[in-house]
Formats: C-alpha cells, structure tokens, sequence
C-alpha cells in the first residue's frame, strides 16, 4: 500500500464515480482503476461494487477511508515539514542571561514572523551569528541594532515597606539588605546611586547576573536595582521607580560586520524596523 494507491482510493470514495475521481486526480480512467484493483488485491477485499453508473462502496472501504485520510494527512504533514525546512534561512540566535521573558519572547515572535522564513537556533549565552543583550555587554568588533529601552526600578519583595512607594531615591535609603552584581557591566554607574548606602553594600548580598539577584529579591533576601523588564518577570517583585535621574540600558541586536552579509540577518533586519535605529522602543 503506498500514497498514490490511497489517493487514489480516498478520491473514488469521496466522489463515488470513477470517471470524476480520475479527473480529479488528473489520470486516465483505466489507470485509476488499475490502482484501485492493485489496492483491493493488497488487502484482499473488495472496496467498490462497480455500478452502471458510479461505484458503491462496501463495508471494509467505510473501515478503511479514516485511516486513510490520517495517513495521508500525516504524510503531507511531513512533506510539509521537509519542505519548509528547506526554504528556510538558518541563523543562530545567542540570548544574553540578563534578558527578560518579554524581550525574548517579543524577538522570537519577529524571527518566526520574518518573511523569508528563518530557522533559528537559539542557544544561551554569549555565542550564535547574532545575539540578543543589552549595549553594554556588545563586544568591541561588534554593530549594535538597538531595540527597546527602558529604566531600572528598585525591585523589592512583595510586601516590603517600600513596595507602597511611588518612587525612591536609593541614596537616601537606609536599607541594610541590598543584593549587587560587582561582575555586571552596569554595576559601577549604578554605585552612584547607593551613594549613603555605602556602608551597607559592603556587607551585601551578591548576584554573578542581573537575572539572579532578581531571583533573590523576589526570595527576600534583600532590594536590587534592576530593569524594569526583568522585575516584571517575577510576581513576587513590585517596581518602585527611581527618584532623579534614572539609569537606562538599551536592549538589541549585537554582531559582528560580517554577519550583514547573513540573508537569514537581512530577514529579521526587514521585520525590525520598527523596532530599530535610535528611536528605540520601550517594551
């Protein structure tokens, strides 16, 4: 039993007629019969009562024509599948560990939406063709094709005497658990902020990445200053906004000059522009 054999019995089954099932499918009439008698010789039953005028069909064709239809469903599923891996533009995809949910999910939404279509990769880390991170984590030889920004916030557990606040100033706070991240990039203009805090940061909680002292505020094991996007991913964090000034990252696309030349890059690049060049959006 092979594909064309069921085609060929779903076709008369469904049009009750040899002659419209043959037109159907685009063969002559004998030819269709004759693959229709190798089926029922495979199986070795009658499937049609050949009237005057069309065909009947018997109670093993009934039996037979859902599973026919799911096989071939299923076989042009796979075809389907091959096929558009082949026409697809392969690109791998490294996504920085300090990205939020949001931001992840907002750019796979535009690499699976990308005309033409692009088989992504996506690995973890620092590493692929391109990679999602925030400006201050590029690599010297790299271009960066910034996407959103947005502000940090104080995070703080749910229920924290500050959560109630409109807004904070962390040099004014007298708050003996702060969790930092000595090894982030952002962490040296962010001590501008701790300013009277000094002493306390001495003794601090510390985080190797933005990600995991958000993990550690929503615990309670103290505040951080964080992006507002990354608070966001935890129900357990309320954002309070920061009073003056306020610290910002950019969030992008990082690669190196040669990675232009990628037409899977070009793709996406189409689908972003919206999202690129100095105007960046905030998520």
């Amino acid at each position: 039993m092979d594909i064309r054999q069921l085609k060929a019995f779903v076709a008369v089954f469904e049009e009750r007629s040899i002659t419209l099932a043959a037109q159907r499918l685009f063969v002559t009439q004998p030819t269709l019969s004759v693959t229709i008698r190798q089926l029922e010789e495979e199986l070795g039953t009658a499937l049609f009562e050949r009237l005057p005028r069309g065909v009947a069909v018997s109670e093993h064709a009934r039996l037979l024509y859902p599973q026919a239809r799911r096989m071939l469903a299923q076989a042009d599923a796979l075809s389907r599948m091959f096929r558009q891996q082949q026409d697809c533009l392969p690109l791998r995809v490294g996504i920085d560990p300090d990205i939020s949910r949001s931001q992840l999910e907002s750019l796979l939404a535009r690499i699976a939406a990308a005309k033409p279509g692009i088989l992504a990769e996506v690995v973890e880390g620092c590493d692929g063709d391109v990679r999602l991170a925030a400006e201050d984590g590029r690599c010297e030889d790299e271009l960066f094709q910034p996407l959103w920004e947005e502000d940090f916030v104080l995070a703080v557990p749910s229920g924290h005497a500050l959560a109630a606040c409109a807004e904070a100033d962390p040099a004014l706070l007298d708050e003996p658990d702060w969790i930092i991240c000595p090894g982030h990039p952002s962490h040296q203009r962010l001590l501008d902020l701790h300013a009277a805090a000094a002493p306390s940061l001495a003794v601090a909680a510390r985080a190797g990445s933005l990600r995991l002292a958000a993990h550690m505020a929503a615990t309670g094991m103290g505040v951080a200053l964080l992006p507002a996007s990354l608070a966001a991913d935890h129900p357990g964090l309320q954002a309070v906004a920061l009073a003056g000034a306020r610290p910002t990252r950019r969030v992008g696309l990082c690669y190196p000059a040669q990675a232009l030349e990628l037409p899977a890059l070009q793709a996406l690049q189409e689908n972003l522009d919206a999202y690129s060049g100095s105007g960046a959006a905030r998520p």
